[in-house]
């Protein structure tokens, strides 16, 4: 309705524009009439007001089509909407009355209206297309919907059905991911969390398994010592001091062992506070490797020393030897005989680079990712002639990083395996967990 009537009132303005101040002449009365037949609505062209009765002799809404008020509104220019039902045509009509000014006044007038029963019909001629059209749009803007909201929920939904199942500690499932919009990252980021819980519960489970295969070790030995004490099975007093002897050694390790657990959740936890002092690194070196003498005579080891004497760092000296101590001790151990040792210390800008490098057995590639978590080792057979528990190097990688530096081993067949450790000179206190003691 608010369409036809801006279309009545944008037609009757444009055609009562091109007549003002003339003359209603028969020729312009033709034009109109000719547009009468063309257009879509009835157009009647009167000069007087009252001659609209009898091109129209109806009453809209049981009233006449023109009254005093109307006449007035005419008069200024304005037009006149008119609508509502006419009983002798049966239906509603809605139009408008325009004034046509002459340089005198009013020159005539033009009603133009729409019988909306017509209007009407033709809407509902046009329903079965409307039916058919608006149908198939439906079932396609179905299709869009079901898609985007399978496209959008089925991740989801698969990551709430996924999630209880890690919850309940299986981390195998993944989900597809076809897209890279906010649901793409989310799913990829479940992906890499299912990942990293299920390398998380096996390096657990081997965790376990390591620390019950070096307890049992030595308990085995004690106890079995113990009990051949306790009946005396042995057939010398020599033979019970080497049932002794070896019960000492082994407490000793599992000792060992404790205390290092102890001391590396210490250090990882950030419990640990690290005294801050002045510290000759080259003197530290010299004095740790003069443990190692006997030692690295008795594998007819070349000694190689490059060391700057000047070095001074900021730092905890009983830490920084520990340092050097087990990764010496590694070095020392799994070189191979008569082969070259050599150790490295040297100033690089802000850090100190402690070098090590041995000829031995060269270290797996996947193995070297690793080098440094609890318990684990290369030699998978856990000989007990090079000995160890495998936490060595990870209270290396926890000083060192308390000390600002970073931890990070090369093997090659050829050139050997090389330990870098390199530390901040002077490591924020608060940071790293330092204190002026």
């Amino acid at each position: 309705m608010s369409s036809i009537e801006e279309s009545i009132i944008y037609q009757g303005k444009r055609t009562t524009s091109h007549y003002h101040y003339g003359e209603l002449s028969e020729e312009i009365i033709e034009k109109i009439q000719w547009y009468n037949i063309v257009s879509e609505y009835e157009i009647i062209v009167v000069d007087e007001l009252e001659e609209l009765t009898s091109y129209f002799p109806y009453k809209i809404n049981t009233k006449d089509l023109v009254n005093a008020s109307d006449y007035a509104k005419l008069e200024k220019g304005s037009y006149v909407l008119k609508e509502g039902y006419v009983e002798e045509l049966d239906r509603e009509i809605l139009g408008a009355i325009f004034p046509i000014k002459g340089e005198d006044g009013l020159i005539g007038f033009i009603y133009i209206y729409v019988p909306l029963a017509a209007i009407q019909d033709v809407f509902r001629e046009s329903i079965p297309l409307l039916l058919i059209v608006g149908s198939l749009f439906f079932f396609i803007l179905f299709l869009i919907i079901n898609r985007a909201w399978r496209s959008l929920f089925n991740p989801l939904r698969q990551l709430q059905q996924f999630s209880t199942e890690v919850s309940k500690g299986n981390y195998q499932n993944r989900i597809a991911v076809e897209r890279e919009d906010e649901i793409g990252q989310l799913a990829n980021a479940f992906n890499s969390m299912s990942e990293s819980l299920k390398q998380q519960e096996e390096r657990k489970k081997e965790f376990t398994s390591n620390i019950v295969h070096e307890l049992r070790t030595p308990l085995t030995y004690i106890g079995g010592y113990t009990q051949a004490l306790k009946d005396k099975i042995y057939s010398s007093p020599e033979e019970a001091e080497s049932y002794l002897s070896t019960i000492e050694k082994e407490t000793g390790r599992l000792n060992k062992l404790i205390n290092d657990l102890v001391e590396l959740n210490h250090l990882q936890g950030d419990l640990y506070v690290l005294k801050r002092e002045p510290i000759a690194l080259a003197q530290i070196v010299l004095d740790t490797l003069h443990l190692f003498h006997v030692r690295i005579a008795e594998k007819g080891l070349h000694l190689e020393t490059i060391i700057e004497e000047d070095i001074v760092i900021i730092g905890d000296a009983q830490r920084i030897q520990q340092v050097f101590y087990n990764v010496l001790d590694n070095a020392v151990k799994y070189s191979t005989k008569s082969g070259k040792l050599l150790v490295h210390l040297k100033e690089d800008g802000q850090f100190v680079e402690f070098i090590v490098t041995n000829e031995g057995i060269s270290i797996a590639t996947e193995d070297l990712q690793r080098l440094g978590e609890r318990f684990f080792r290369t030699d998978k057979a856990r000989n007990r002639t090079t000995g160890g528990s495998g936490l060595g190097l990870s209270i290396v990688k926890e000083i060192v990083r308390l000390h600002g530096g970073t931890f990070t081993i090369t093997s090659d067949p050829v050139t050997g395996t090389t330990v870098n450790i390199r530390i901040n000179r002077t490591p924020t206190e608060q940071k790293d967990g330092m204190s002026n003691e």
